[in-house]
């Protein structure tokens, strides 16, 4: 199945970040540590490196995300130049403040009054981008919600006398070319629900946790995993649970839907456990097979980015 998902003012927003990165001297990116990679829109790395704008790169939500994972992640931004990357969780007061001075250094050339330090949160929806403005700011000043393309707006505040921070939407790409990284969006939830069938996300869900994470699947759900693919656990999740149909007709049948959307809720909710959904080994391998297969892997703009 592919996902494509694209409201329409994420258009207008892409146009706003444009202009805006004009007047930011470094891009705050943030990522969804559980799937770095298929979370990092290719838009904004277009953007800031048209402009040259150094990146720090937060995985955040790292307390839902493996560890070794993260680390893995971690090494292999940290090796890009100008790019600087975190793990951490935007809830945690005390991470979320460790990130301006984790910018400074990218830009030392802006470190005073007269000079100060313009900082612009980017990502894709849903990522916690505006839980880190409200947690660096101290109090609410952008709504936050557990649903993808709450930030509709641009935000500019004082973070102090020598720091600003702008915070915008979340923002995809026209054309999500690979099907699995769509699959992964929707599973982390960065897209909205009427653009996904959420049994098919289960089921895709479902196969990378009989594959990597079948410990934390027989702790949660009891359940034997032998030669099961992620359709099966679905099902072996509705008959666990007692997600039956009430309908005429279809009275006591497995409530295939309902089963879905608890596996996801738990997953993402952490109630499965630290789960990792890409490692950077695993998607060399899922890049090298679509290549393999004839498949065009490309997060590159459909169009040249204008002078501004």
């Amino acid at each position: 199945m592919a996902i494509q998902w694209f409201p329409g003012h994420m258009n207008s927003a892409r146009n706003k970040a444009a202009e805006t990165m004009e007047f930011t001297d470094v891009i705050i990116e943030v990522l969804d540590a559980r799937a770095p990679e298929a979370s990092r829109n290719p838009m904004i790395e277009e953007l800031r490196l048209h402009r040259q704008r150094p990146c720090l790169k937060v995985l955040n939500k790292a307390d839902l995300a493996d560890p070794l994972a993260t680390q893995a992640w971690l090494s292999h931004y940290n090796k890009m130049p100008g790019v600087k990357a975190v793990a951490l969780s935007c809830k945690n007061a005390s991470d979320a403040a460790r990130v301006p001075n984790l910018c400074a250094p990218l830009a030392p050339h802006r470190n005073d009054s007269h000079k100060p330090l313009r900082m612009m949160i980017m990502g894709i929806p849903n990522v916690g981008k505006s839980t880190l403005m409200n947690t660096l700011l101290k109090r609410r000043v952008a709504n936050v919600g557990d649903e993808p393309a709450v930030t509709k707006s641009q935000q500019k505040h004082a973070l102090n006398d020598h720091m600003s921070l702008t915070d915008s939407p979340g923002l995809l790409w026209p054309k999500i070319e690979n099907p699995s990284d769509g699959l992964m969006l929707a599973a982390i939830h960065a897209i909205g629900r009427n653009a996904t069938i959420d049994e098919e996300v289960a089921a895709f869900l479902g196969d990378i946790l009989l594959a990597r994470y079948p410990d934390l699947l027989v702790a949660r759900y009891k359940v034997s995993l032998a030669d099961m693919d992620g359709i099966g656990l679905v099902e072996a999740i509705a008959k666990k649970r007692g997600c039956l149909l009430k309908s005429k007709g279809r009275q006591g049948e497995l409530d295939i839907e309902k089963a879905a959307m608890i596996l996801l809720t738990e997953y993402r909710s952490g109630m499965l456990g630290r789960i990792s959904l890409e490692t950077p080994e695993t998607r060399e391998a899922a890049l090298a097979k679509f290549e393999a297969e004839g498949v065009v892997v490309s997060h590159a703009l459909q169009e040249e980015i204008p002078d501004q």
